[in-house]
């Protein structure tokens, strides 16, 4: 069924909606929960909050992609429950991947002062379209997915400390594209 499709079921109010939505992007959404909580129960409860929050969304919401954004909705979800359960302690995971962004992407503080989010965000897809397809591909799967550095180094047949240093190359390509354009990170 056609993104399409599934987005005027949940204007219609039709519960097919989330078993169509369940069906097409149901490996998609549990993946990305799975990145970040490392439970499967955790993700479970999210990606059955997200289908919920859709439901509850749609109408007014009319997305343009749906993937992706199913996409944007798991991950704050699976964001939200991991900093609550990880409230009082640090481990890897999510704070492994955040961390790693905290040198080129300026806390939010910062960005209310410096720039409104949306002109940040403007700036971050132009840069990511401005890089090659797998640079870009790369980038999206390890910080906006989550992927692990081993997973994707099989996948891309390199060693991980090779994959490492490229993604400190993309890091440090944001951070100087950012501050060019007046983002102090």
């Amino acid at each position: 069924m056609e993104d399409a499709q599934i987005i005027d079921l949940y204007w219609q109010r039709d519960e097919e909606a989330i078993r169509a939505t369940d069906g097409k992007y149901g490996p998609f959404c549990h993946r990305l929960a799975m990145n970040i909580l490392h439970s499967f129960q955790d993700s479970e409860e999210c990606v059955s909050d997200t289908y919920s929050r859709c439901w509850d969304t749609m109408p007014p919401q009319r997305p343009n992609s749906l993937r992706a954004y199913l996409g944007a909705i798991v991950r704050n979800l699976s964001i939200s429950r991991y900093r609550s359960a990880h409230a009082q302690k640090r481990s890897g995971g999510m704070e492994v991947l955040l961390s790693e962004l905290e040198g080129c992407v300026p806390a939010p503080e910062s960005v209310q002062r410096t720039v409104e989010a949306a002109e940040l965000s403007e700036l971050i897809s132009s840069w990511l379209e401005g890089l090659g397809a797998e640079e870009r591909a790369l980038f999206i799967r390890r910080y906006w997915n989550g992927d692990a550095v081993k997973t994707l180094s099989g996948e891309l047949g390199v060693r991980p400390n090779a994959l490492t240093k490229r993604l400190l190359r993309l890091r440090e390509s944001l951070r100087l594209t950012l501050e060019r354009e007046g983002i102090s990170v």
